[in-house]
């Protein structure tokens, strides 16, 4: 009866020795395989956090440099739309394109120019200003009828209802624009500065005439009716737009 219990305790001594290593180990590797899980992951993460934060700092400053050209730009092309009109019509009146009638004239041609008497022609007159522009603008007439050949005269009147003097500057076009090549201006008050005092108001000649080769060209057979439109622009005091190689009267 007592051999049992005294192997009993070497008996839990053998089983103390024999399952401790046993957990020791079994917790070793389970520690290890923890470890290997978790530990390389963080080092992963922030070993590309290190190597991403240098290219997303060089990207947020291309980024920054790409949006300062694209607002550059922006300004720039705001301020082209406003010099765009006025500038191109210029170029065009220049070349005679786009409808513009062809600027100056040569006085022998007009005095020995024969009028087409039989090819009577409407010629009908429109006013603009640009939004910016503070006149009130307007034709006298609403239409004249003209033969290709002989000279006419128009009058448009302007007016500055406003406190303050107001500089303005004209362009003008024609249509059908196929036509502007055949509109020419002897003296008009286009190209150059107006100055209107405060509720100033003034007429304002325009003195122009059809090239009898109008009546020659076949794509003009069948117009009957030209439209002369002007349009008034605000200029700043001291500002011109000239045309070389022409003079306006």
């Amino acid at each position: 009866m007592l051999l049992p219990l005294l192997l009993r305790p070497s008996l839990c001594g053998v089983q103390a020795s024999v399952l401790l290593p046993g957990c020791v180990r079994t917790l070793h590797s389970q520690a290890g395989h923890f470890l290997r899980r978790r530990l390389p992951a963080r080092l992963v993460a922030q070993s590309r956090g290190r190597k991403w934060r240098p290219q997303q700092d060089e990207w947020q400053r291309r980024n920054k440099t790409v949006l300062t050209y694209i607002a550059a730009a922006g300004v720039g092309m705001i301020g082209l739309s406003y010099a765009a009109v006025p500038l191109y019509r210029l170029y065009c009146q220049a070349a005679g394109l786009g409808g513009t009638a062809v600027a100056g004239h040569d006085t022998e041609q007009v005095a020995t120019m024969t009028p087409v008497k039989e090819r009577v022609i409407k010629v009908t007159f429109n006013a603009d200003t640009h939004a910016s522009m503070q006149w009130n603008f307007r034709p006298q007439q609403t239409e004249i009828f003209v033969v290709p050949g002989e000279t006419a005269l128009a009058f448009y009147r302007a007016k500055n209802p406003t406190d303050k003097p107001i500089i303005g500057i004209s362009t003008y076009n024609v249509v059908p624009f196929e036509a502007g090549q055949y509109f020419n201006k002897i003296q008009c008050f286009c190209f150059e500065e107006q100055r209107l005092n405060p509720h100033e108001e003034v007429d304002m000649p325009v003195f122009f005439y059809i090239d009898p080769e109008f009546d020659e060209d076949p794509r003009m057979a069948r117009v009957e009716t030209i439209t002369l439109s002007y349009t008034f622009f605000e200029a700043k005091e001291g500002q011109k737009l000239p045309l070389p190689g022409y003079s306006y009267n």
